[in-house]
């Protein structure tokens, strides 16, 4: 059988967020693309709730109003509930105005299989081609640099997808590595977690539908994030050793659990029903350090996942897909970095410092949740509206990421015995 090819500007590997917002942004700067996914859509996800960031990257890619056609909900602020349902805070959706003052906003929590599609589908709108098929191996140029992949399609035929760069936005497949291409991916801190979840009808919600956050202990908390007028994602985070301890699959341990896990929970869940199987994701923390080089680079799960507990999965994927687009342009269209060994350096130091400051809120908020909670609360409530909000990429550090990275390395100093 005779093997196609198919020649672009831009290869693109994976359909979901990352993957369709890199494409549409490219599209808006006049770089022709091909995506290629192997999944079906729509697909079950979960990472539903957006930062504030997320939701004006939603608008910028012109999907504002379309959003809304999703029954989605509106979300106005995140609430975290501490041990026994006590010590609780709440981070508001914030915008910063053209005079740099915060101001009321706000974003979206979305059923992920609609999300998806609807993304998906605009970037078909707006001539992104669509190859459904396995990426399967690399291809590449003379002097080593990737220049493509093979694709087995449905029908089990070849294709030769080939073009200047090409864009890993596999998730968690992680494929340039897998592949070589990229570094080996590493265990993140928060590797050995396990993740249950589900959708759940009946639950109780409030006068507002926002994201709420229940902590148990260190590394174990859940979710609640209304999705749609009836529909709640509903997650237990726990440490794996603690699910296999307690000898239950994985339905009972979910619905004992989310009903142990935080009194404020536990009254918002008196007679649900499941309307999705109940799923699980394990040792999901993972870093990738080197994602970028010559003819090729990587976006959001791509290349690093820290812990799902702030919401960031979206924010990552789809603000990474116009940062990688706005990089991509500057190589083919300005000859930025094409004398370089890797043209797409400054694309992933931007990346890493992004994702390092939610990587030190994180450990702060594990190791010193008390300290955390005050930073957040009281003394540096405006630096952390704008961390919170994913304003993350901070060239001179607030002085509340300044105060969470003192108490880190306070933190990680031996005890003297």
């Amino acid at each position: 059988m005779q093997k196609d090819t198919l020649k672009t500007e831009v290869v693109i590997i994976g359909a979901g967020p990352g993957g369709s917002s890199n494409a549409i942004f490219l599209a808006q700067k006049g770089i022709k693309s091909v995506m290629i996914e192997k999944d079906p859509f729509p697909r079950f996800h979960i990472g539903e709730s957006m930062t504030g960031e997320c939701g004006e990257t939603v608008r910028q890619l012109g999907l504002g109003d379309a959003i809304k056609e999703t029954r989605c909900t509106v979300k106005h602020k995140t609430i975290v509930y501490g041990q026994e349902g006590k010590n609780n805070f709440t981070i508001p959706v914030m915008r910063r105005n053209e005079a740099g003052e915060l101001e009321k906003s706000t974003t979206w929590q979305v059923r992920r299989s609609d999300f998806d599609k609807m993304l998906l589908d605009k970037a078909k709108e707006v001539g992104v081609q669509f190859v459904h098929g396995k990426a399967t191996k690399v291809l590449f140029k003379d002097d080593g640099s990737p220049c493509g992949v093979e694709v087995r399609r449905e029908d089990g035929s070849l294709v030769d997808v080939v073009g200047e760069v090409v864009v890993d936005a596999s998730g968690q497949a992680t494929f340039l590595s897998n592949e070589g291409v990229a570094s080996k991916k590493e265990r993140g801190k928060y590797s050995r977690q396990l993740a249950i979840y589900s959708h759940v009808k009946n639950a109780k919600r409030g006068e507002e539908d926002n994201t709420l956050i229940f902590y148990e202990k260190e590394n174990h908390w859940a979710w609640f994030i209304p999705i749609d007028e009836e529909t709640v994602s509903v997650g237990v985070v726990t440490p794996s050793d603690y699910y296999r301890s307690s000898g239950e699959d994985m339905r009972e341990f979910y619905l004992r659990e989310m009903k142990k896990i935080n009194p404020e929970l536990t009254k918002r869940i008196p007679d649900i029903s499941l309307v999705e199987d109940v799923r699980a994701t394990s040792n999901y923390s993972y870093h990738i350090h080197s994602f970028t080089g010559k003819g090729f680079l990587c976006v959001g799960d791509a290349h690093r996942f820290i812990d799902p507990i702030f919401s960031f999965g979206l924010q990552f994927a789809l603000v990474e897909g116009r940062m990688a687009a706005e990089a991509i342009a500057d190589y083919l269209h300005e000859g930025i970095g094409r004398d370089q060994e890797n043209p797409f350096a400054a694309y992933e130091a931007r990346c890493e410092q992004g994702m390092d400051t939610i990587q030190d809120a994180l450990d702060c908020f594990w190791a010193n949740p008390f300290s955390f909670a005050f930073f957040v609360h009281s003394r540096y409530v405006e630096d952390f509206i704008d961390i919170f909000a994913g304003r993350v990429y901070q060239d001179e550090p607030s002085p509340g990421l300044q105060a969470v990275r003192k108490v880190n390395a306070k933190m990680s100093q031996p005890v003297a015995v």
